[in-house]
């Protein structure tokens, strides 16, 4: 499958803060080539973790090297755990050692947890430097590298601190995947099926013609083409309608709202990202069913495509409902202290309401396998 070579580039429209994301296999060695065109400084500094730094670290610096950079490169230890302000302050010290001045650049080499803790870094040093995403997961690709959030988890919750901050370019070389492991690629089949959700019916269906989705080898090139090329365009289209969420592209956390929840009570551990996505997907899916948004059938397309990745479709017995009500509320969608749901009408349509009834809400929990006594998170 490796020898099939498809390219795609998806615009991201912000007026003066537009940028590309540029999707070619075999392509990490023009990394240094495409920043060259983007008259960037001379500094710049890769952030990775150690496991993908062994992969593709070396690869990424000798092309940034030969296109005349000047390169220097920081690990923070791979896992969400590490995703703090603490990681954050190793990364100025780096960037301080280095000079890094107002015109250099940070790479993001690795997936979601680099990709954000680098841009909230470059949002921030000198009050804003330049910042490139080289997202080697498949949740980075479709998801974390685009649309320009950043930050890092407070212990009580996820993402409570960031920033909103663009980056020039997007790099997504296919195959870095090859060297995924499986769990992390359902993962981020997660997301890809959110978009099919809330914005792409056609992408969904295409999912569904798929006859597995679990694995990088399971799927030919045409359709991973398909599927990192339509959900970047997805998100870039709602990013480009709603750059800083104050509309549209809350849409984009279907399935977030009680996943961020599961993630936060597991400690970022038990559950990955994309999998606590899953079970917040179905989840949502549910109370819409009861609250009569959309049909059973839809919601049970949108069961089996998960079960097809081998997502988890069901809340880990440890945590409670009450845990879960009480992490909601430091949910940076909270408004006026009501809990904002992105809910779905139909395959390719969602709402935004805040109008869930709190017995609906606890009955889901329940019957997707919360427990009614206090987990001890």
């Amino acid at each position: 499958m490796n020898e099939l070579v498809l390219q795609s580039t998806v615009n991201v429209d912000l007026g003066p803060l537009s940028y590309q994301i540029a999707i070619a296999p075999n392509s990490l060695e023009n990394l240094g080539s495409l920043l060259a065109d983007l008259n960037l400084g001379k500094k710049i500094l890769v952030v990775s973790n150690p496991i993908v730094a062994d992969y593709y670290g070396e690869r990424a610096i000798a092309s940034l090297s030969a296109a005349g950079f000047s390169v220097s490169s920081h690990l923070i230890p791979a896992g969400e755990r590490y995703k703090t302000l603490d990681s954050i302050q190793t990364l100025y010290d780096k960037a301080l050692e280095q000079r890094l001045e107002r015109s250099s650049t940070l790479v993001a080499l690795g997936g979601g947890v680099i990709g954000d803790m680098t841009g909230f870094a470059a949002a921030t040093w000198l009050r804003g430097i330049n910042f490139v995403q080289v997202p080697t997961s498949l949740l980075a690709m479709v998801d974390a590298s685009v649309g320009g959030k950043t930050g890092v988890n407070h212990p009580q919750g996820k993402n409570l601190i960031g920033a909103f901050y663009q980056p020039r370019l997007v790099h997504i070389d296919p195959e870095v995947l090859k060297t995924l492991p499986e769990r992390e690629f359902r993962a981020g089949m997660a997301e890809v099926i959110k978009y099919g959700v809330i914005w792409d019916n056609d992408l969904f269906v295409r999912l569904e013609g798929a006859t597995a989705l679990n694995s990088f080898l399971a799927i030919d090139p045409e359709l991973l083409n398909i599927i990192l090329t339509r959900s970047c365009q997805a998100k870039a289209e709602v990013v480009s309608q709603d750059e800083k969420e104050s509309g549209v592209r809350a849409i984009l956390n279907y399935g977030h709202t009680i996943g961020h929840a599961i993630e936060s009570l597991t400690g970022y551990e038990t559950i990955n990202h994309g999998e606590a996505v899953a079970i917040g997907m179905v989840a949502a899916s549910e109370i819409a069913v009861r609250l009569g948004l959309w049909d059973r059938e839809c919601g049970d397309r949108q069961l089996a495509l998960l079960q097809k990745t081998g997502l988890p479709t069901q809340i880990p017995a440890s945590v409670s409902v009450e845990d879960i009500l009480d992490t909601l509320q430091t949910d940076k969608k909270v408004k006026a202290g009501r809990v904002r749901f992105i809910l779905p009408t139909g395959i390719g349509e969602v709402k935004i309401t805040d109008a869930v009834p709190n017995d609906t809400l606890r009955d889901v929990l329940a019957d997707l396998g919360a427990s009614n006594s206090n987990s001890g998170y």
